[in-house]
Order: structure tokens, then sequence, then C-alpha cells
């Protein structure tokens, strides 16, 4: 794996940018961020949107039984694949042959994104949420649609900034976001056996900084169990790349899987990544973040090719 080019951390200057924005730039737009505001709204029920059924597990929230993988350790070559029956739910969907889970499970690697790596994508979410930022815990930036997390609401990155986004961002950030993406996706098709073409990226697939600072909207409450194939109809694979280290970097955060014999958890590490079938038999969610900033990026795969979104592109 090529080393990554060395940059300074703190990126081209989005300072002034940013300024502009929380100087009433956006607001000024009213009109133009409103489409923006409902993709970006969907985007964050994933972390907190759950149904009824799942209010059965919250009672063993407390009670992580078994630490499925450590910050301490690394996973490599291989994934460590935890294989678990495929709930019935698949069958009232849609199959696609090489894509439709036959084996269902979750895996973990350290393996395929090196902790360089993950670093320099940390510092491209940085310097993207720089420009904004939510009020409350969660905030939220997407290279796909442009949603950037402004306040209480969203603004497109696109749309305000244009040309200027190239004093933000470099086209080496948008090589490196569409090289991991590809990894993640061979290494997503080679633990499931499936056939990779016919897999596809598909909304929503964003970086996540999590914080302790309490909530102050619904979309700021991001550790609510849910199923992502229910929340999202096309998700059939969803995966997490940690850009931060648990216990270090951040405490509390850890993503735990919510199984009726107990709670399993994945402690996150900058470079792991963690994959897993989206049905119900993966029902999830994140502890609160207690200290510090938890950065992730959610990459998100569907077997529907009308669901299929591109892989972005600098301005």
């Amino acid at each position: 794996m090529a080393p990554v080019r060395q940059r300074n951390a703190k990126g081209p200057n989005s300072t002034e940018i940013g300024k502009k924005i929380k100087r009433g730039h956006a607001l000024r737009q009213g009109t133009t961020w409103l489409s923006t505001t409902v993709l970006a709204a969907l985007l964050l029920t994933t972390l907190c949107l759950c149904g009824a059924a799942t209010w059965f597990y919250v009672t063993l929230d407390s009670d992580v039984t078994e630490t499925l993988v450590s910050q301490r350790e690394h996973v490599s070559p291989e994934a460590r694949v935890y294989i678990v029956p495929c709930s019935e739910d698949y069958e009232n969907y849609k199959r696609y042959p090489g894509c439709t889970p036959q084996k269902c499970g979750r895996a973990v690697t350290d393996g395929v994104v090196t902790r360089e790596e993950a670093h320099f994508l940390r510092r491209l979410a940085e310097r993207g949420l720089q420009l904004a930022g939510s009020e409350g815990g969660a905030s939220i930036l997407d290279l796909h649609s442009g949603a950037l997390s402004m306040g209480s609401q969203f603004v497109n990155i696109y749309r305000y900034f244009g040309e200027h986004l190239q004093e933000v961002f470099t086209e080496d950030d948008f090589q490196l976001y569409r090289n991991v993406r590809q990894r993640i996706q061979t290494i997503i098709a080679e633990t499931f056996g499936l056939d990779q073409s016919t897999m596809y990226l598909t909304k929503p697939t964003f970086f996540s900084r999590i914080n302790s600072t309490l909530a102050k909207t619904q979309h700021d409450e991001y550790w609510h169990p849910h199923i992502d194939k229910v929340t999202y109809g096309s998700f059939d694979y969803t995966s997490l790349l940690y850009l931060s280290d648990y216990g270090s970097d951040f405490t509390g955060g850890r993503f735990i899987f919510m199984d009726q014999n107990g709670n399993k958890t994945v402690e996150p590490k900058a470079g792991r990544v963690s994959f897993f079938s989206s049905g119900s038999e993966n029902l999830h969610r994140v502890e609160k973040v207690t200290w510090g900033a938890r950065y992730a990026i959610t990459v998100s795969f569907t077997c529907d090719p009308a669901q299929a979104i591109a892989d972005p592109a600098l301005p």
C-alpha cells in the first residue's frame, strides 16, 4: 500500500471561509439549503431512528457482555469474521444474485487502511467541519451530496463555495477517499463471497464527528438502536472506517451489536474497518461519547443499481 504524501496538518485555509458561513452567508440563501436539509436529516436518522421492536433491547445497553475486538489488538492481515444467521427479513426484499446476503455476519479488520491514511482522512474531515458544525454532539460532512452540519440545520458546501472549496480540499484528498472506499468494497465482497461488480455505493455515505456536547435536536441523538436495512431500504452492507482511537482520542463511543444473548462491542481504532450485513441480524447502536471527539466514515453499499451513487469529485 503506497504511503500517503505528507502535508500540513492544518491543510488549506478553511478558517476564513468558515467565518463567512458563520456571519450569515448561508442563511441569506434560505431557499437553497432546504433540499440539503431534507437529505441530511435523513443521513443522521441512520444514527438515531429505531422502531418499536428495537426498544426490547435497550435494557442490555449498559451490559457489554463481550468485546469482539479491543482497541489494543491488531487484526491483520485476515479480517476477524463473526457469522450470524441471516434474518427472515430478506425474504421480503427483492433479491439480487451475487449480492443479496446469503451469509450474514459482522467483521473487523485493521489491514485495509493504514493509520497514516486514517489520520490524513481525519484532517480532511476536520477541515470540512471547521466550516460549520452542529450545535449538538453529532456533525456530518457528506462529500457526495455536499451536506454539512451547520447549527441545527444543513448547508450544501458545493453550492456555497464552488471553486473556493479548492482552498479547503485538494484532489489528493478526494483520490485517497475514493481509493479507501474501493478497498472497503473489496474486503466486504471477499468476506461475504460476493460478486463485487454487483455491489454499488449508496447513500448516506459520510464523515461523522461525535463529541460529548449535549444534544440540541433529535439529529444529535446518535445513540439509539437501529437496523440499517429498516431505516434505509437500499442498505445491504454497512461499514465504518474509524479515524480516531477509543481511550485516547475519546471515551465512550464504542460500537455495540445488540444481540438477544447480550451486547457485543467493537472498540474504535484509527484505520480499523468494521463491516456487517445490514439486516435485523445486526441491530446496533453507538455509546454516548463522554470525552473527546470520535471521527469515522460510514460507507454503505446496495445491491440495487437504481440506488447507486457516484464517487465525489472536487469542483
